[in-house]
């Protein structure tokens, strides 16, 4: 006989707070009080060993940095709108590429000392003409054709963070990561995104008649239909990254305006104001040659992999999974064992919020009681790997002087 173990929980709920009817409280509301521990508090309460798993994603040739995923917009029982969220909790080593383990930093001054991000500087990528306009090609360009001849250079990619992703997520666009221009017009099609969860990789600036700064920078989103064309922005400290335009051609994206094609190095920028003529317009820019990823750092909910891919690869990293909301369904929860600790903590938010401390207080060491138990059973798979040492991983780990041959090589 199946378990239908949302209502179980709700029912246990109803038991401690003393109120069966639903008139009292809507079974929509418990629901909800439910999510909120479930989501938001078991994770940072204790680290679940049924919560451990693998995350799993195929790399982008030339794309380095990769956003953790994100649920989708869910609607709870009542209207009440959950997500859009992170799917797991965070990355842990040991994370594999193609097979092969790679280093895992969360240390951004390690991971930089090793590939630091050194800054092409072009002096001069085009002369002003007193226009606003101007096409040019990056001095330091991929030699890339088309297919890609492995291996292959790129110019790095502006980026969006998970927060930009999740902060675009009321607009009416259809969001992705990296964020999509959906339209070609000059205001529309493109979400908004806080400034400070866009990191430019590309910056092309100039000075004005007045000598003041103007400065172009590329905006972690992308042109539709040619994921090589990167939308540039006003470079603002302005909540709307609204880049200026671009324009399709007949047969394809043979030219865009104010995108920079991180495939070939060509740029068609529009600036806000004038170049004055004889004004040089740089650009500062990062080029690495690709290969096979060594080092993967995590920082910002962002996996950064050096050097960048130049191909597809098979990415494999330990990860704690988030739960997942109730809604409306009797299989929500994977684990039969929880339903109890569910239950008196969603119970105890209840007592909390509706002031009965003393119901709160009297019920508390159960609650900490079933806490107890449910990491006991973690614990128990915690603890039956033995600690790692030098001498624990095989004859030759940890051991100078010996060779992967056996040990002969004195």
């Amino acid at each position: 006989m199946a378990l239908n173990l949302l209502s179980d929980i709700i029912t246990y709920v109803r038991r401690i707070i003393k109120s069966p009817s639903n008139s009292q409280i809507t079974d929509n509301l418990i629901i909800d009080y439910i999510n909120r521990f479930y989501i938001s508090d078991i994770d940072a309460r204790i680290q679940l060993f049924d919560l451990k798993t693998k995350y799993t994603f195929q790399t982008i040739p030339g794309v380095d940095r990769y956003n953790m995923p994100l649920y989708t917009i869910q609607t709870e029982p009542g209207g009440q709108v959950v997500g859009p969220y992170p799917v797991y909790q965070g990355f842990m080593s040991p994370m594999y590429v193609n097979g092969i383990q790679i280093s895992f930093q969360t240390q951004k001054n390690i991971f930089f000392n090793t590939y630091p991000n050194v800054v092409q500087q072009a002096p001069v990528v085009a002369i002003g003409n007193g226009g606003t306009n101007y096409t040019f090609t990056l001095p330091v360009a991929p030699s890339n054709s088309n297919p890609v001849n492995i291996p292959a250079n790129y110019i790095l990619r502006g980026h969006v963070d998970m927060y930009g992703i999740q902060s675009a997520s009321g607009s009416s666009l259809v969001i992705s990561d990296p964020p999509i221009g959906t339209t070609l017009s000059n205001t529309g099609g493109v979400p908004n995104i806080p400034f400070s969860s866009i990191d430019p990789q590309l910056y092309i600036y100039a000075t004005d008649s007045t000598g003041a700064p103007i400065v172009v920078s590329d905006s972690g989103q992308f042109l539709t239909g040619n994921y090589n064309y990167g939308l540039l922005m006003n470079q603002t400290q302005s909540l709307n990254v609204n880049p200026f335009g671009y324009t399709a051609l007949s047969g394809g994206y043979t030219t865009a305006l104010n995108t920079v094609n991180y495939f070939t190095g060509a740029i068609n920028v529009t600036f806000p104001s004038a170049v004055p003529v004889g004004v040089d317009i740089n650009a500062n820019f990062l080029f690495f040659q690709s290969g096979l990823p060594r080092t993967a750092l995590f920082y910002n909910n962002v996996l950064t992999l050096r050097s960048p891919p130049d191909r597809q690869y098979l990415c494999e990293v330990d990860a704690y999974l988030s739960p997942t909301a109730f809604l409306n369904t009797g299989a929500a929860i994977p684990f039969g064992y929880m339903a109890e600790y569910i239950a008196r903590g969603a119970a105890r938010k209840i007592l909390a919020d509706t002031g009965d401390m003393e119901q709160f207080m009297f019920y508390e060491p159960l609650f900490k009681e079933q806490e107890m138990l449910v990491w006991k059973r973690s614990q128990r798979q915690f603890t039956s790997s033995r600690s790692e040492t030098i001498y624990s991983q095989g004859l030759t780990q940890g051991q100078a002087g010996f060779t992967n041959n056996g040990g002969t090589g004195f």
